[in-house]
């Protein structure tokens, strides 16, 4: 090679280099193309997503920011269920709101799932709920449990059926309250009307119900209907299916199982029902524009949800009627302290009958000691458990061709017995409990009360006899005794033990059953015979004379009126406060006069209280925490073996302090209570405390 060659080689261009040909990612004509469901990109609209996680620790109760991916989005609707990364773990939440933008500057986490696009928390839900947090000191994922059941995944995907509109009732029975025409009138022209009925003796109550709830109805607005069990759900279902249509009405109860229950939730959820009956839970039931809310018989403590936060029922529905603009209708035969606080400070009016009609409708009531003549003939009538009045207007009845029923307050055989020689109450050698006899069997044991361990070998640990005799007698015993005083009469039992009966017919028959069981019968009772009421009236509780009277009223008034042979006999002495209120029929009277003792003393309802149960350093720990011009009463010991929430085993010296306020300043009271709880579960604190806003039973 020359060297010119050589640098015509060396200087010459290089040959050309083929380059890869680029395909284009996607043609003009082609649609974009959609992100893989494992890629993360943010929704195009409102990419923040509002959760509230279901976590019930209080130092986390508040909503937490999402980003929402755009393959959830159009799923991912205010009151959507979703599930979520929390703490490193899945859990479930609810969507309270989309946002363009959060206030949270750090990194949001992504929302991992939407296990269904149905809307169940509304935004009227979700805030009723908060509410009733906020009132008794709870999280907010305590109450959405309580709010909103379970999911199913099948009866969300059926196809709902159609259901007619409700009818309008022919006529009313309210013209017997003076202000029972102005209550319909009101509720037919959408106002927010709030009311206590007094119902009268022998009224059909489930009746007056349904008539208000169809006139709300008709007038396009959806009424709630709360009762304390069953059998009153049975009885107002077709009080309003004969009113409005059975297809009108949605029944809710704990125990229809988890598909019918959501299948009934879900109905009227969407809308597809404005007449809604249920149990305690109902209360929060997701009707379209309530516009009356009803809480039967208050006073029953099946009302309260022995769930945290605890609430009760006529607490959230006044929460509720107040939100919404809805109105509110609280009744019963007895009346509360809290009913009558709703009269007295003007929130509510009263709806009750004028005493002429009131002395027509109601049975005439004799009380044990209020007519000379009576002890004369019965010198024993004070101390006898069934004095010869009582056996008098059975006999009566049951001669007249009508029923009898017996009221007895405790159920089983003999639910209290003692030694037979030195009348020593008869305890348990495990835990300490008392015993009872489960039967009149010559061979049955004593049986513990607490723990239900037999004693076969029972001796008396004062004086070591093997003799019992009876300290209380319960609904078997009378039974069997009344078998024996009225040897061709039939005798029915309902409740303690025995099948709950719900209507018995109107032939002559003695019915024996404990409070809250008696049936209705057909015609009504000729007599009724409320036994041990000095027993009721004695018990160490708060309420115990409201609780006895509200037993009393629910039992007289199924018996016949005066005019038609109806009597009503109440084994208890007639000087007592409570069995004079029964004598005249004046439960408003007596809840008056009882709301004024508790404002004397600065009990509820006149106060604010809490109950703070739990280990003692605890409830000292979270009582530190509290204002100083709050008021500490306590502490007491609890009952052996209260198991509290949290704990995993029954907690042993647990105490309880109580807490008081003014009313007006409850609302702060629960404030400051959260937020002690707060830091207590900040600091991981191993030892659970309950708190309880307004307590059934502080003591």
């Amino acid at each position: 090679m020359t060297a010119g060659e050589g640098s015509d080689a060396l200087f010459a261009a290089p040959p050309p280099v083929a380059k890869p040909v680029e395909k284009p990612t996607q043609k003009p004509s082609e649609k974009p193309r959609k992100p893989h469901r494992n890629e993360r990109v943010p929704a195009v609209e409102r990419p923040v997503a509002r959760v509230a996680v279901d976590v019930n620790l209080a130092h986390l109760d508040r909503a937490f920011d999402y980003q929402v991916p755009e393959l959830l989005s159009a799923d991912a609707v205010p009151g959507a269920r979703v599930r979520v990364r929390f703490a490193g773990r899945l859990v479930d939440g609810f969507v309270l709101a989309r946002e363009d933008t959060s206030e949270h500057t750090g990194r949001l986490g992504w929302l991992e799932k939407v296990v269904s696009p149905e809307p169940v928390l509304g935004e009227e839900l979700a805030g009723l709920c908060r509410a009733v947090a906020d009132r008794y000191a709870g999280t907010l994922a305590d109450v959405l449990r309580l709010a909103v059941p379970p999911r199913h995944a099948r009866v969300e995907a059926e196809t709902p059926p159609e259901r007619p509109e409700p009818c309008a009732p022919a006529t009313h029975g309210w013209g017997a309250y003076p202000r029972g025409p102005a209550l319909l009138e009101a509720l037919e022209h959408e106002r927010p009307a709030h009311a206590v009925w007094q119902a009268l003796p022998g009224e059909d109550w489930p009746a007056r119900l349904a008539e208000a709830a169809a006139t709300t109805a008709v007038g396009g607005r959806s009424a709630v209907i709360v009762v304390p069990d069953r059998r009153d759900l049975d009885r107002v279902q077709a009080a309003c299916a004969a009113v409005a249509g059975e297809q009108a009405v949605v029944a809710l109860a704990a125990d229809l199982g988890p598909a019918e229950r959501y299948r009934r939730w879900l109905a009227v959820a969407r809308g597809q029902a404005r007449i809604v009956v249920g149990t305690r839970a109902t209360a929060f039931a997701p009707v379209t524009d309530p516009g009356l809310i009803v809480v039967w018989d208050d006073g029953d403590d099946s009302h309260a949800e022995p769930r945290a936060p605890y609430p009760h029922a006529r607490d959230v529905a006044m929460t509720r009627a107040h939100r919404d603009g809805a109105a509110l209708l609280v009744g019963g035969f007895a009346r509360t302290a809290e009913a009558a606080l709703l009269v007295s400070s003007g929130w509510a009016h009263d709806v009750v009958a004028d005493r002429a009609t009131v002395r027509a409708r109601g049975p005439r009531v004799t009380a044990i000691g209020e007519d000379d003549r009576q002890l004369l003939r019965d010198p024993a009538a004070r101390a006898a458990r069934m004095p010869s009045v009582a056996f008098e207007a059975a006999r009566a009845a049951l001669t007249a061709g009508a029923p009898v029923l017996v009221q007895v307050p405790r159920k089983g055989y003999l639910p209290a017995v003692a030694c037979g020689n030195c009348r020593e109450p008869a305890r348990c050698r495990r835990c300490a409990g008392p015993l009872a006899l489960p039967s009149s069997h010559g061979d049955a044991a004593p049986v513990c009360r607490w723990c239900g361990h037999p004693d076969a070998a029972y001796r008396c640990g004062a004086c070591g006899s093997p003799k019992l005799r009876a300290l209380a007698v319960g609904s078997a015993r009378t039974a069997e005794e009344l078998g024996r005083a009225f040897p061709q009469t039939v005798v029915r039992s309902s409740g303690g033990g025995a099948t709950v009966l719900d209507h018995v017919p109107g032939d002559p028959a003695l019915v024996v059953a404990t409070p809250g069981a008696e049936p209705v019968a057909a015609g009504g009772y000729g007599a009724a015979l409320l036994l041990d009421g000095a027993v009721l009236l004695a018990r160490p509780e708060l309420r115990a004379g409201e609780e006895t009277l509200r037993r009393w009223f629910a039992a007289a008034a199924l018996v016949r009126p005066a005019g038609e042979g109806g009597r009503v006999v109440v084994v208890a002495d007639s000087s007592t406060p409570a069995v004079q209120a029964l004598v005249r029929w004046d439960p408003a009277g007596s809840a008056a006069t009882e709301l004024a003792a508790r404002d004397e003393l600065a009990l509820p309802p006149a106060m604010r209280m809490a109950a703070v149960d739990g280990p003692p350093p605890a409830v000292a720990d979270l009582l530190a925490a509290l204002p100083t011009t709050v008021e500490v009463l306590g502490p007491v010991e609890l009952p052996p073996g209260t198991k509290l929430p949290g704990a995993e085993e029954r907690t042993e010296g647990a105490e309880r302090c109580l807490v008081r306020v003014p009313r007006t300043e409850g609302r702060a009271l629960a404030k400051e209570l959260h937020a002690a709880q707060a830091v207590r579960s900040a600091r991981k604190e191993r030892e659970s405390v309950r708190v309880l806003l307004d307590p059934l039973d502080p003591l």
